[in-house]
């Protein structure tokens, strides 16, 4: 059965709020998750067929503390638990009891992006535990078996339970590690949903849109939170020109080629406002930081008015910031459009050494020798680009572009 999209984007919202609500009542965060998972799963059966009940929350909050209580009953181990909880067990046939006001999808997203867990483990219980995606939607999105993706999570889960993290928001002390480790985990979603990193999609939408609506609770809850607007604000901007990265075949279109026309105004306006909001605060952080370099492209209606110089001196104070060798190749890239392609090919030197075998360094490299008229070796680094790739339609992209050049 299809579920409506109405219902969807209800059990998303509503999955982080009763699993807080289960991990808070009973302590046992591993086993509220699958019951809420479980819930889920009901729910978007039984909704689309018998309508919304009047309170969902309750429905959901009901439905999953009595799949929580099954799972203590059919494990001997944990038959004492039972008694401690057997009070609070709901009835069958009654009225789904009231849920707590208190809206606890930000603890249970500092839950799933805790600091024992790798990225690639934070993103999988993100997306499960936060974004109410099951299993099998999360293994398709990555590409990878759903039994691995299963391990992936349990594991994660067993991590935060050896680790002795209780539900709860992280301490003042904790707050700001917890919080960047939050937002480099939305914005790996992210990435991963603009511009998949392997395989045969450009873009898995879905990861992105997640991304979006995750970031936009955490600016919800901490809406002075300058490094929060900054990411949204970057999503946004980067997001609104996602109709045009691609033409008809599906085949990526570079930024330069773009119809711009095709841009999402509201989202470039929603971003810069953020943007300004943001700087105007104080400190800049990484993502603003970013998302300003992502404005300068969107307010440039064609691609010849893009203030490269303005670009080099953002990427600038962004390298001396992160000490990326990713930054770096951006800002070889800047340096090239604002002074020419002999200073950016100089830029790439400084990191040759750090990002050696990386497709990046060397589409890069093609790129910049292209603009200087060095067609056979331009042709060269981009062969050597696509044969790194494993993302397909990048690997489509740079073929062509090496087929093209100088012809």
């Amino acid at each position: 059965m299809t579920v409506p999209n109405e219902v969807e984007d209800l059990l998303r919202e509503l999955a982080p709020q009763v699993l807080g609500t289960l991990s808070r009542r009973y302590g046992d965060f591993d086993t509220a998750e699958d019951a809420v998972q479980e819930a889920l799963i009901a729910a978007s059966t039984a909704w689309p067929r018998d309508g919304v009940p009047a309170n969902p929350r309750g429905w959901l909050l009901q439905t999953a503390s009595r799949r929580l209580i099954d799972h203590w009953r059919s494990d001997r181990a944990r038959q004492r638990r039972e008694a401690a909880v057997a009070l609070q067990e709901p009835r069958l046939g009654e009225a789904p009891e009231p849920a707590p006001d208190e809206d606890d999808t930000l603890p249970v997203l500092f839950m799933c992006c805790h600091p024992a867990l790798t990225p690639a483990s934070a993103i999988a219980l993100t997306l499960r535990a936060v974004g109410g995606l099951t299993t099998a939607e999360i293994a398709s999105a990555f590409l990878v078996p759903e039994a691995t993706m299963a391990q992936r999570i349990s594991r994660a889960k067993q991590r935060i339970a050896a680790s002795g993290g209780r539900f709860r928001m992280p301490t003042e002390e904790e707050y700001a590690a917890r919080r960047a480790s939050v937002l480099h985990v939305l914005y790996l979603v992210f990435n991963e949903g603009y511009a998949a990193s392997s395989g045969s999609r450009v873009e898995p939408g879905e990861l992105a849109a997640e991304a979006i609506r995750l970031t936009r609770l955490v600016h919800r809850a901490l809406p002075e939170d300058t490094e929060v607007m900054g990411l949204l604000a970057l999503m946004l901007l980067l997001d609104a020109r996602r109709p045009a990265r691609t033409g008809p075949s599906g085949a990526l279109v570079s930024l330069a080629d773009q119809d711009r026309t095709l841009w999402d105004g509201s989202r470039i306006t929603e971003g810069l406002a953020l943007l300004d909001r943001a700087v105007a605060v104080g400190a800049v952080g990484e993502y603003q930081l970013q998302a300003a370099i992502a404005a300068v492209h969107d307010r440039a209606s064609q691609a010849d008015e893009t203030d490269w110089p303005e670009i080099r001196a953002l990427y600038g104070l962004l390298e001396r910031m992160t000490g990326s060798p990713v930054v770096t190749l951006n800002r070889a890239v800047a340096a090239a459009m604002a002074e020419g392609p002999e200073v950016g090919l100089a830029v790439l030197d400084e990191v040759g050494d750090r990002l050696a075998g990386n497709h990046r360094l060397d589409a890069v490299r093609a790129h910049l020798l292209e603009l200087a008229g060095d067609s056979e070796a331009a042709r060269s680094h981009y062969r050597a680009a696509a044969a790194r790739t494993t993302s397909r339609p990048e690997r489509d992209y740079l073929t062509a572009r090496a087929a093209r050049v100088g012809s």
